[in-house]
């Protein structure tokens, strides 16, 4: 017997697809926000910038990680007896 799929899996999918964008937005503010903190308390002006730079750095890290969780994906599916290539034989074709 086949098991069946959860009814969700596809809008949980395509939610983390989503999130990608919004975890971009996050990190990126989550760094001006440290560094616009750490300059207010240590009064140096390079700590915001650190603070950016901190935050541009987890961005590209989760662009990363979803780039190999995407790839890990595609390469299962490269896998797949299913989508084998397949040898062309001419003898298969059907006569006109």
């Amino acid at each position: 017997m086949q098991e069946e799929e959860p009814k969700l899996k596809k809008v949980v999918e395509a939610a983390d697809g989503l999130s990608l964008g919004i975890s971009i937005v996050v990190a990126v503010l989550l760094g001006v926000a440290i560094g616009y903190g750490l300059r207010k308390l240590f009064g140096y002006e390079w700590l915001f910038w650190l603070g950016v730079f901190w935050g541009i750095g987890a961005a590209i890290l989760n662009v990363y990680k979803a780039y190999k969780k995407q790839k890990k994906s595609l390469d299962e599916l490269a896998n797949d007896p299913k989508y084998a290539r397949r040898k062309y034989d001419a003898s298969d074709e059907d006569d006109f």
